[in-house]
């Protein structure tokens, strides 16, 4: 792999798309349509790539297309950037150093789902959630049998592990025990300088990263993506939120849409994306109903261990295009990057402090 190619030549080399046609800032202004709708689009990710993934999931909405067809396309930008650890190619691996992904999506439109989970060798499993949801008559599909579906597509099978990812994984590896055959000769250990051992490696740190995407379209439908490479270094087969409908995802055409990243298993546990969209329905801003989700799995926890802190992310949206961002830790404010007539921006949302 030529590792001197730059992420904005992959970016659009990937999408076969001309640098003038996408680093155009701002839009002609869509003002509030007939139908009180105005559009909108919004990804989890607030990095440059998340920026790149507005701006094509925007361009489509612009030109009269589908909240669907807009954040299919714009994970896609987000899944392929080899720069990325936790979604798609470049995504960290299992404890075996395999990369498996999960994914999910969702059109309040028709009331459909999709979703794929422990899928390999697939660069953007978002598409292939979205073949089950609209030609298959199921919503989650896995392993080798969602595999064995994404190729009758079409899709090529690929490597999707990155000399980056599978450096962070060897140092991951490598620092697992000092009782394996991991690491140093065993006769150098106490001698040598293991910061200057590693220092060819990444710094790395386990996390649970994802992306969601969520879009309202001008004739005011409602749709949106999770998709993840996973918890780094899980156990084979670990299936977190991203792929399950009302945890990592869930959406309500009346209402809006909602997204989770985070430690899965809290977010499958609380149906934390159904519980937002709900409490939005009850009037909630979407502000509101993330900082709800996020007290509701505090307090839940408090019951059993009340020094545990779980670390959880919620995106959302409403139909009146208001927005919701919260966390639970992190070393700031978490932050979106958000797409709508008034062109690109980074909506800051809250932490929720343990009460």
């Amino acid at each position: 792999m030529n590792h001197q190619i730059s992420r904005r030549k992959f970016f659009y080399s990937s999408l076969g798309l001309s640098a003038g046609a996408i680093l155009l800032k701002t839009f002609p202004t869509f003002g509030r349509q007939g139908n009180g709708i105005t559009p909108l689009i919004i990804t989890s990710h607030a990095n440059p790539t998340g920026e790149q993934a507005m701006e094509v999931g925007w361009k489509i909405l612009m030109d009269g297309g589908s909240a669907v067809d807009a954040i299919e396309k714009a994970a896609n930008v987000i899944e392929v950037d080899p720069e990325d650890t936790s979604v798609g190619y470049g995504g960290l691996p299992n404890e075996q150093g395999v990369v498996q992904l999960d994914a999910s999506i969702m059109d309040g439109k028709t009331y459909s789902a999709g979703a794929v989970a422990s899928l390999e060798n697939i660069k953007n499993p978002c598409s292939v959630a979205r073949l089950v949801m609209e030609r298959t008559d199921h919503v989650l599909m896995v392993g080798p049998g969602a595999l064995d579906f994404a190729k009758k597509w079409g899709f090529p099978e690929e490597n999707l592990l990155t000399e980056k990812a599978r450096q962070i994984w060897l140092r991951w590896k490598e620092g697992l025990s000092d009782r394996d055959d991991w690491g140093p000769p065993e006769h150098l250990k106490d001698k040598i300088d293991l910061q200057s051992y590693y220092e060819h490696f990444p710094e790395f740190q386990e996390h649970y990263g994802t992306t969601n995407v969520l879009a309202i379209d001008a004739n005011g439908d409602v749709a949106g993506i999770t998709t993840t490479s996973g918890l780094s270094f899980k156990i084979p087969g670990r299936v977190g939120d991203s792929p399950i409908i009302g945890a990592g995802l869930y959406v309500d055409n009346e209402v809006g849409a909602a997204g989770a990243t985070g430690r899965g298993e809290d977010v499958i546990k609380s149906c934390a994306t159904y519980y937002i969209v709900l409490r939005m329905k009850d009037g909630r801003t979407p502000q509101q109903a993330c900082e709800d989700a996020l007290q509701m799995i505090i307090d839940k926890y408090k019951k059993v261990n009340p020094e545990f802190f779980p670390g959880e992310k919620f995106v959302a949206i409403n139909r009146a295009g208001e927005l919701g961002c919260a966390t639970m830790m992190g070393r700031g404010n978490p932050r979106m990057s958000v797409m709508n007539q008034n062109g690109y921006s980074r909506y800051e949302g809250t932490v929720k402090v343990k009460n």
